[in-house]
This record gives structure tokens, sequence and C-alpha cells, in this order.
């Protein structure tokens, strides 16, 4: 992701003169106002006082110490406990909150790039890879994130080694930026749903397609399918992933907000779940504010469809048990977009968080379903 024009981070040196560099963040942070120097002298709890106070680190001595520093912060910086009698979304809203603060807190840890992505750092990595991976092409030295550059290498190595889907016997590269399909379960309703007949015979199309997984399910269903995806990433993400398959003829990506031209006899969106603003730009596959992408994706869908045609919505109820969005209000809009539900597969999630019974969303997240709606237009049943 390229630096925007005004993203510039500014700090004085050991001489106190002013120095000037761009600044990086792939999560859509802006640069600290105030950045003091910080070295292996620094003691943790100095370093707590200036993150507190919204201080950025600039890193100059031994990056494997840099690590340890971001360690001791972090068990400086606990999540409070959420108070066990509060309702289920004022859980949510202040774990959202508290998350937001810990980890602006600890983003102020901030390292120094080489225009190749490279740490000019004692004891550094070889990072580079990963940098150019995360970043693309730099043409200037740079500033960033340490806890930005551990999920780059996080997400370097998941894309490397890619992510198992039982329903393609095979795995999926995700990109960095990109959601990676570690919820199998919703990925299982798309391939074992029955497929409508106006699909076999007019094809399919993928809203939001990110990694590609969905599009590949459909596409070894036999279904010549269209994926949209407004980032180019996701494109990216996805054309690699179909490659990797032997799927590239038999899915066409297109760059749209939504829909494609045209219409389909099956149309596939899983949106985000969750209608709450995203803290960073990494959560927009999961966090929707006012769930723009469903209602867009609801709105839109009698128009893009063939006769006989179905529309897959692949979404969770989290949002219901969390107070956020009501039933009655999705049932709402699917009624004002003039389509009904043929009917609905469920499927109950499994990973950890699910059977956690620690986690202050527990009470939700033991109760959520993963759900698959088949919706058609109100016209094909007069």
């Amino acid at each position: 992701m390229d630096p925007g024009p005004g993203d510039w981070i500014d700090w004085a040196d050991d001489r106190g003169q002013p120095q000037r560099s761009r600044w990086r963040s792939l999560a859509g942070h802006p640069p600290p106002q105030r950045v003091v120097l910080a070295d292996d002298r620094m003691a943790a709890d100095l370093a707590l006082r200036h993150v507190r106070a919204g201080t950025g680190l600039l890193w100059r001595g031994d990056y494997q110490n840099a690590r340890q520093l971001l360690q001791a912060l972090g068990r400086r910086l606990p999540l409070p406990a959420v108070t066990a009698n509060a309702s289920l979304l004022a859980r949510f809203q202040a774990q959202r909150q508290a998350q937001a603060l810990r980890a602006q807190r600890l983003g102020l840890l901030l390292l120094p790039f080489d225009a190749d992505h490279g740490l000019p750092l004692r004891r550094a990595p070889d990072v580079r890879a990963a940098g150019l991976q995360a970043h693309g092409p730099a043409d200037a030295h740079y500033v960033a994130s340490l806890r930005e550059l551990q999920g780059a290498i996080g997400a370097f190595e998941w894309r490397r080694k890619g992510v198992e889907v039982p329903a393609l016997a095979a795995r999926i590269h995700p990109h960095h930026g990109v959601f990676s399909p570690i919820r199998g379960e919703y990925v299982e309703l798309v391939a074992q749903a029955a497929l409508p007949d106006a699909a076999l015979a007019g094809g399919a199309f993928e809203i939001g397609c990110g990694s590609g997984v969905l599009a590949a399910v459909l596409a070894r269903r036999g279904l010549r399918v269209i994926a949209t995806d407004i980032d180019p990433r996701a494109l990216a993400c996805s054309a690699d992933n179909l490659a990797r398959l032997g799927l590239a003829g038999a899915v066409s990506l297109v760059q749209a907000d939504l829909f494609p031209p045209g219409l389909a006899g099956l149309v596939v969106c899983n949106p985000p779940w969750v209608p709450a603003p995203a803290a960073s730009a990494f959560e927009a596959a999961v966090y929707d504010p006012e769930s723009r992408m469903l209602r867009g994706f609801l709105a839109g869908l009698a128009g893009h469809l063939l006769p006989g045609g179905q529309g897959w919505l692949i979404l969770s109820d989290l949002a219901e048990h969390l107070g956020l969005r009501p039933r009655q209000t999705l049932l709402g809009w699917i009624a004002d977009a003039g389509l009904m539900a043929l009917g609905r597969h469920d499927v109950r999630p499994r990973h950890g968080k699910a059977a956690d019974a620690a986690d202050p969303l527990f009470e939700a997240r033991s109760r959520e379903l993963t759900s698959l709606w088949r919706l058609a237009p109100l016209i094909d049943s007069a």
C-alpha cells in the first residue's frame, strides 16, 4: 500500500536535529504526532508511559530486544475484565474499544526500513520478501510498526503454506490483507447445497470473492463463474489461487462494487457478518458499518437473476445474538428487496472461541449459526 502525500513521520535525532521519513501503515493508521528515539537502554515502564501518552518509539537498538520490549508492553497492557452482568452488546462494545486502544498503543513501537524493506538493525532477520509481499515496491526508506511487521511475516507464512480447504481437497493461499478461509463451515455449505437448474445453464456470480475459495468451489461444481471484488489485492489473490487449482479458465474476475453486468442463474455472497465499524483496514472482511454490503447485495439481487435463479447469502447470526442486528431487520430487508427465502441450511461453527467459556462473548458464540439462505424474487412464485 503506497503512502499518501501527507504520510510523513518526524522526529529529532540524538543531536536534536529534525529528521523525516515516509510513514507506512498496512492497517491504515496515521503516524504518531510525537516520536522519540528508543534503544536497548529503554526500560519497559518508561516505554509504557510513552505509548500511553500516544508517543511513538522509533527503535535504534537490537531487533530481538525490540521484540522483547513489545512482549513486555503487551503484558503491561492487558485487556480489562468485562463486567459479567453487562449485556452482550455492552460486552462486545467494551471489548472492541479495549482491543482497539491496546492495538493502537502496541503499534507505537516503530522500526526504520530501507527502500528494499530491509531492517538496518542488529540481529534483524531478512524480512524483505515479506515486506515486498505486503507493501509492494517502495521508492524510499520508511518507518512502520513492529507489530504490523510481525503481521506481515505471519501473512507471508500463511501464503506460503496455504490453508487446507476440505471442500476443495486442496489449499488456498491467502495474500496479505485478504480474508483467510479458516472457518471452513461456510465453504462446506456452498459445496453441498443443491444447485438451481438456472445456474447450470446461466452460470454464477460470486460477489466479494476475496481469496477466491467460493468461486473455486462453484467452478469445481461445473459452473461458469464471474467473481467480483472492489479490492485489487483480493482479485490478485483470487487469480493466484484459481491458477494454482487449474480453474483460471472457469472463472472470470471483475473489479466491481458488488455486481458485474448481466444476469446469472446463481449469485453467491458472503458479506461481512458484523455491522460495526472496522478498527483497521484488515477488519473490513468481518466488520461492515450499517451492513452496507449485505443491504446492497439484497437490494440488487433480483435485478441480476435469470428466471428460476437463486441468490445464496452466507451469513452468521452472531450479530443477532450480540444485539447488533435483529432477525426481523434482516427479514425486512429481504422482503423490501422483493425477495423470498426458499430455505436455509445451517451449520455450527467449529472455531476455538465457540467452545471457550472464558470468552466474554461465549454466550453469543455458543449459540451462533452460519447459514446459507436460498433467496429468489417474489415474482418467480407468482
